[in-house]
C-alpha cells in the first residue's frame, strides 16, 4: 500500500498544467456504484451539466484509494463520497487533496456489537475488560472502538484484540469465538443478529466519533475553479434537500436505485441508514468547522499506530476548503 501511495504522490507532478477557466468544457467526477445517494437523481436528470455549463463525465470506482490515484493523475477532478480513511491515507502521504463538503454521514452503519449472552450494554460496559474483540485495525471502526472504550473507561490493555475484517468478525461473533466485534455495512447487520450495540450513531457523534464520506478534489482544481466547484455543490445540496424533505421519495428512489445498480428495496434499506447534512450543518463546528479536521487527525494517528502509514500530518486544517460550500449556500 505504501508503494502505491508513493506512486500516487509522484503522479501529482504529472498533473495537467493550469488552464484558464474559460478553456474548461468538461470535467470527470468519481462515484461509487451500490452506494445510493440523492445526487444520483440530479446526475441522471443532467442537472449538474446545466448548472455548471460543462459536460460532466461520471466514472465509477471500487475504492476511495483508487479515487485518490485518479485525482493525482489528473483523470478525475471531483470525487463524491470518498471515505475519510482513504482521504487521510492519501493526504498523509503528501497528496494535496481538499474536502469541499460532507457527502453523507452513516454513524449507524459502523459500530461495535457485544455478544447477546454477555448482557453488556452502556450501563455496565466496564465488564468488557478481559474480553476478546474482533476489530479491523487501521480503519474508522478501529478508531470508533478506541473512542468508545475510552468513553466507558474500559482498559483495552486487559482485552484480547484480534485484527479481523468485518465479515470474519461477524462470523466469529455468531460462533461465540469473540465477545465483541466491530465493523460496518452488511457485516454489521449480521453482527446485530447475535448481539447489541453500546451507543447509537447519534450518541457516538456527540463523542466526536464521526463516520462519514466527503466530496474531495485536488487543491489546485479547487483554487482554479472555485465557482465551478460551488455550482457542483449547490446542485448536490439541492438534491439532498429534496430527499430530506420526504416529499420526493417516490420520484427519486427508483431513479437513484437504477443509477446505483440496485433494486428499489435494497436501495431503500441502504439509504435509510444514511444522513445527508444540509450546508449549514456541514459548516458547523461539528463538521467542517473543526470536528472533521480533529476526526481526521485521530484516524491518522490510529493508522500510524497500526503501521498502515508512516506518519500523520500535524494538522488536517489545510485539507478542508469551505469556500466553495459557503458560496453554494448563496446560489
Amino acid at each position: 500500500m505504501k508503494k502505491a501511495l508513493l506512486g500516487t504522490v509522484a503522479a501529482l507532478s504529472l498533473a495537467l498544467p493550469a488552464l484558464p477557466a474559460a478553456a474548461l468544457d468538461e470535467i470527470t467526477v468519481a462515484y461509487f456504484l451500490e452506494w445510493p445517494m440523492p445526487f444520483q437523481y440530479a446526475k441522471v436528470q443532467g442537472e449538474y451539466d446545466k448548472a455548471m455549463g460543462v459536460k460532466v463525465n461520471w466514472v465509477s470506482f471500487d475504492t476511495g484509494t483508487a479515487m485518490s490515484a485518479a485525482m493525482a493523475s489528473g483523470d478525475v477532478q471531483l470525487a463524491v463520497s470518498q471515505g475519510v480513511p482513504p482521504f487521510v491515507v492519501a493526504t498523509s502521504a503528501g497528496q494535496d487533496l481538499q474536502i469541499v463538503d460532507v457527502a453523507v454521514s452513516y454513524s449507524d452503519n459502523d459500530n461495535c456489537v457485544v455478544r447477546s449472552a454477555l448482557e453488556i450494554d452502556k450501563a455496565n460496559a466496564k465488564d468488557l475488560e478481559g474480553k476478546k474483540v474482533a476489530v479491523p485495525l487501521g480503519t474508522a471502526a478501529h478508531y470508533g472502538f478506541l473512542k468508545q472504550m475510552s468513553h466507558f473507561g474500559v482498559d483495552i490493555g486487559t482485552m484480547e484484540i484480534v485484527d479481523m475484517a468485518p465479515p470474519d468478525g461477524a462470523a466469529a461473533l455468531a460462533q461465540g469465538a469473540v465477545d465483541m466485534s466491530c465493523g460496518w455495512g452488511g457485516a454489521l447487520r449480521r453482527m446485530k443478529e447475535h448481539g447489541n450495540i453500546l451507543l447509537t450513531g447519534a450518541e457516538k457523534e456527540e463523542l466526536g466519533i464521526l463516520v462519514f464520506d466527503v466530496t474531495s478534489a485536488p487543491a489546485g482544481f479547487v483554487a482554479e475553479y472555485p465557482d465551478l466547484v460551488a455550482k457542483f455543490l449547490a446542485v448536490t445540496a439541492d438534491a439532498n434537500a429534496r430527499w430530506n424533505s420526504g416529499n420526493a421519495t417516490a420520484e427519486m428512489l427508483p431513479v437513484i436505485a437504477k443509477d446505483a445498480g440496485m433494486d428499489v428495496d435494497a436501495t431503500s434499506a441502504t439509504i435509510a441508514t444514511f444522513f445527508f447534512p444540509n450546508v449549514e450543518d456541514q459548516l458547523s463546528a461539528k463538521w467542517l468547522g473543526g470536528g472533521a479536521q480533529e476526526f481526521m487527525k485521530g484516524v491518522a494517528d490510529v493508522f500510524v499506530q497500526a503501521g498502515s502509514i508512516d506518519k500523520a500530518l500535524d494538522t488536517y486544517d489545510n485539507n478542508v476548503n469551505t469556500g466553495p460550500l459557503k458560496a453554494a449556500a448563496g446560489m
